[in-house]
């Protein structure tokens, strides 16, 4: 087996690592930095851009440039180009093309293996989909670990201590807590929590309508529908608010941003920190809940806590630093590149994957890693109740069986539902599937017996089997997206992909 890479695919922006001579390391990109933008852009000319190319493109090209695809991963998004249309798991599959081109220029081989990192909070729909851009991308993907679990891997190589270890992962489109016990070698993730619709694109986005409303109001000029312009807007919010966590205050200044009865308009703004803190303090307490939630569930106490790793860029942000700190008494850890770990963790499992244990500088002994499944899992049965199989932060991979019987005298088939969340009544869950075991031989209410089985494997995908234990019938499914690509749709994409990136380096 060859070299096995670790990707972190990121919101905002993905890294590649592999290790060698026992050590994870980050592998360039194309351009000589050591993230990508996830940004692809095609061209009127039948061009892809992929990376920063795509993100320098794309003022002039908004309509036609895709960012933050992240956050669609197993939804029904799509978006038409040309005579192609595009799937979040095909945008993402030229992201991962790209990083393992960048790898295998590196490495001077073939690269098919990958550990793919995915936020902690992601459903089983979201992980398929993520596993199916690999597939598409040309990647075998032997792993997918939560980006968390993976950050602590990463720290866990050089920390041989035993500890209770919080990582507050804010990064450009999610959000996750997990709460990690580090010891004699072994990795246990005890709880985790999150939000899948949080991260620093929320943050960019409040100085965009900031400076969109001021502009408004100053000059009489609507820019939301002028997409060059609103792009342009865009990458100087992204960039205002890296500077505001170094700075007191950032200017944005774009000249030439619109044109009025013939004359050129200038955009000249100045946004201070506290304006920035003012208008995103609702977004940093919402980390709150998820810390407690996840501190709750692992049964510890700040005091219980020896560190705070933060992971993300979105953590470079004092505001967001400053709630650290209040939520937990500790001075959170920077002894970890945010940007940075979760891939060099995904290389880490991913060498570990293949047979070479890696060794704790501390202990002496191979690491071992333990993760959970975020969500509690149930079936709807009669009344509306869900009935819980599975528990949220049950240690994965995990099978459980429950057997129930019918509500209905002679009833030929049963409907499974199953159900994610903490909601006691199925109505308060999301249903992430259903079918129907039919076959069922005809008896009063209450005398057959269906065997439901849950079993998650070590990517967190859920399969479930439904089984008459008198006939023997039985029926399963893996939870996937309700319009998955099929493995035909799957094959063509990959393909075409292929093409893609091909033409891309010519």
């Amino acid at each position: 087996m060859g070299k096995v890479i670790g990707i972190d695919l990121g919101t905002t922006n993905s890294c590649v690592s592999v290790v060698e001579n026992g050590q994870p390391i980050i592998i360039p990109s194309s351009t000589g930095s050591r993230t990508t933008p996830s940004v692809v852009g095609f061209s009127k000319k039948g061009e892809t851009f992929i990376g920063e190319t795509a993100k320098r493109q794309a003022i002039t090209n908004p309509d036609r440039t895709i960012s933050s695809i992240k956050r669609e991963m197993g939804t029904n998004w799509k978006k038409k180009i040309d005579k192609t249309v595009y799937k979040p798991q095909m945008i993402s599959a030229l992201v991962l093309g790209q990083l393992k081109k960048d790898a295998e220029k590196y490495l001077g081989e073939p690269v098919t293996d990958a550990v793919i990192t995915v936020p902690a909070y992601f459903n089983d729909v979201q992980r398929q989909a993520t596993k199916d851009a690999g597939t598409i991308a040309g990647l075998n993907v032997l792993r997918m670990i939560n980006e968390p679990t993976s950050a602590a891997l990463s720290y866990g190589l050089d920390h041989g201590e035993s500890q209770k270890v919080m990582v507050y992962d804010l990064g450009g489109g999610t959000f996750d807590v997990s709460i990690i016990d580090i010891s004699e070698g072994n990795i246990e993730v005890m709880a985790t929590s999150g939000d899948n619709m949080l991260g620093g694109d929320d943050f960019d986005n409040r100085i965009v309508n900031w400076v969109v409303d001021e502009f408004a109001r100053s000059n009489g000029v609507n820019l939301s529908k002028d997409f060059a312009a609103m792009q342009r807007i865009k990458e100087a919010a992204e960039q205002a608010k890296k500077e505001l966590s170094a700075s007191d205050a950032a200017d944005i200044n774009l000249p030439y941003i619109v044109q009025e009865k013939g004359q050129p308009v200038h955009l000249n703004m100045r946004i201070t920190r506290q304006q920035f803190e003012q208008m995103t303090r609702d977004l940093v307490e919402r980390t709150e809940p998820p810390v407690r939630r996840a501190m709750s569930d692992a049964g510890v106490t700040n005091r219980d806590l020896s560190k705070v790793l933060l992971v993300g860029g979105s953590t470079r942000m004092p505001a967001v630093q400053e709630k650290v700190r209040n939520l937990t008494g500790l001075e959170p850890s920077k002894n970890i590149n945010p940007d940075e770990c979760v891939a060099l963790g995904a290389a880490v499992l991913g060498s570990t994957l293949t047979g070479n244990a890696l060794i704790s500088a501390g202990t002496g002994q191979s690491l071992i890693l333990f993760d959970i499944t975020p969500y509690s899992l149930a079936i709807e049965t009669v009344g509306g109740i869900a009935t819980r199989l599975i528990e949220r932060n049950s240690p994965i991979p995990t099978r459980f069986a429950k057997v129930f019987t019918t509500a209905h005298p002679y009833q030929p088939a049963v409907d499974i539902n199953v159900l994610q969340g903490e909601g006691p009544m199925a109505a308060d869950n999301k249903s992430i599937g259903q079918f129907r075991l039919g076959g069922i031989r005809r008896a009063p209410a209450g005398v057959p017996q269906i065997e439901v089985t849950f079993d998650i494997n070590t990517d967190g995908i859920l399969e479930v089997t439904a089984k008459d234990l008198d006939t023997g019938q039985f029926q399963s499914i893996t939870i996937t997206a309700e319009d998955r690509m099929s493995d035909r749709e799957i094959e063509k994409a990959k393909k075409s992909t292929q093409i893609l990136l091909e033409d891309k380096g010519k």
